[in-house]
Formats: structure tokens, sequence, C-alpha cells
């Protein structure tokens, strides 16, 4: 071995040693904000970014051409903030409750001209005057304004040194306020509606660090919508667009940094 990367090698397993030893040994240790954890209530904020795009199930007959997807989404990144309520029941337990607010921007693709051929109706489908898509009637920007309220049960290891992980796991109320589902026009007028009220699930995971004066998270949490975000169009509007999803479901990968 070149002496050179010999000698790096050894003063690097060197200076590893001794931090590892500065952080980590037991004697002469200060450990950070001891009794932050057990007062039963505490506050803070969080800050965080997002990963959003939409779970679909299309329409059999509207959504489909063969094996071909009519409708696709695009995910989007976007930010969002809230603040922290921590309840502790005990040394391993907590409850969270921690409302934020997201936004978002999503896209989704409408290559529906194919549902022409259904253009004379059925015994279950009225029929429609079919129309040539332009770009602007295939594409949808959804921007959405999401007030998210979820309610958290936290369980967590001991302390180890100024760390601690933890899961959590829980359910989310959460308010679209940019639904648009009160208006009364629809894709015809090029207005994508979905539900103001939504239930969702999340998962979350992430270690919490303390410092002197707060305690910091790094975490990654998961949110799935439970119930069906679409609103159907009005029915006098061709099956190119609402009609072409059975189910549209947000679902969000979020990293997020809390200060308590």
């Amino acid at each position: 071995m070149n002496k050179f990367l010999l000698r790096a090698l050894v003063l690097a397993s060197v200076n590893i040693a001794v931090f590892a030893d500065a952080q980590f040994r037991t004697r002469n240790r200060m450990d950070k904000l001891e009794d932050f954890d057990e007062q039963k209530f505490s506050w803070g904020f969080y800050l965080n970014g997002n990963r959003l795009d939409y779970r679909i199930v299309l329409h059999p007959r509207y959504g489909m051409n063969d094996n071909q997807n009519l409708v696709t989404s695009k995910e989007s990144y976007s930010f969002g903030a809230g603040l922290i309520a921590k309840w502790r029941l005990n040394d391993y337990l907590d409850v969270r409750i921690e409302p934020g607010l997201q936004f978002a921007q999503r896209q989704l693709t409408f290559n529906t001209q194919s549902n022409d051929i259904y253009a004379g109706g059925s015994l279950t489908n009225p029929p429609f005057t079919p129309f040539p898509l332009q770009e602007k009637d295939k594409v949808r920007e959804i921007k959405s304004t999401l007030v998210d309220i979820p309610v958290l049960l936290e369980l967590h290891g001991q302390r180890w040194y100024n760390s601690r992980p933890y899961v959590a796991a829980g359910v989310n109320y959460v308010v679209n306020l940019q639904s648009n589902s009160g208006s009364s026009d629809d894709n015809m007028q090029q207005i994508f509606r979905s539900t103001t009220h939504n239930f969702a699930w999340s998962a979350e995971m992430g270690i919490q660090f303390y410092f002197n004066k707060f305690k910091l998270t790094p975490a990654i949490r998961g949110t799935f919508f439970m119930n069906n975000e679409k609103v159907a169009d009005n029915a006098t509007t061709p099956p190119y667009w609402a009609s072409a999803i059975s189910t549209l479901q947000t679902r969000a990968v979020m990293f997020v940094l809390k200060f308590e």
C-alpha cells in the first residue's frame, strides 16, 4: 500500500476515534435539556419540504384505451410550515397535534380524445357532442393550499446521549382551500374541482437531537389520503376529464425539521 495512503488512513482513524470519544464518552459528558421531556405539555414549530403526487384509479371505459392510461399525473415539490403541541403520556408515548399549512401545485394530463368513440351513448352513458381537445383542454395545473391537522401517537426509545429515535403514526384532517368544489363551472371552463374536506393517515420516523437551548428533530413523514378527492363534472360535460377518473387521492412524502 502507498505510504502516503497508509498515513492518511491512520490519521483519519485517529481523528474519528478522538471525535467519537469526545462525543459519546460517559465520563464528564453533559446531558443537554435533561428535564425537557418531563414536561406534561410542550410547544414548537416545524418547516418541511414536500414531494406530492396523485394516486389515480382510472375509469375502465373513459380512462383506459386498451392497456394505455389516458390520464397521467406529474409530481411536484413544495413546502410548508406549522406548529407543534405535545402532550406527554409516559416515558415512551406522546400525543402530538401539528397543524400546518402546505402549498402544492400538481399537473394532470388528459389524453382522452379517443373517448369520442363513445359519443353515441349507451344504456348507461348519455350521448355527448365531441370536440377537438386543444393543449389548454388536456392539461390541468392544480394548485392547492392545504390546512393539514395531523394527530400523531409517538413512540420513542430512551435517550442515547443527546439523541433519541422515535416513530409516530396517526390520522389527518385536511382542508383544501383551493378545491373549487363549490364552483358551478367545471373542466369545460378549465376548472378542475376536488373535495374540500379530506381525511388521511400518516406515518413518521426521525431522531431527536438535544442542544443547549432547543431540541431539533429531522424526520421523514408519509401522508396518504383515504377519501376520493374527485368531484364529478357537470352532467352536460363530455367524459374527457373527471369521468375518466374513478378515484383520485393525494399522497405526499415530507422531510420535516422540528424545533422545540
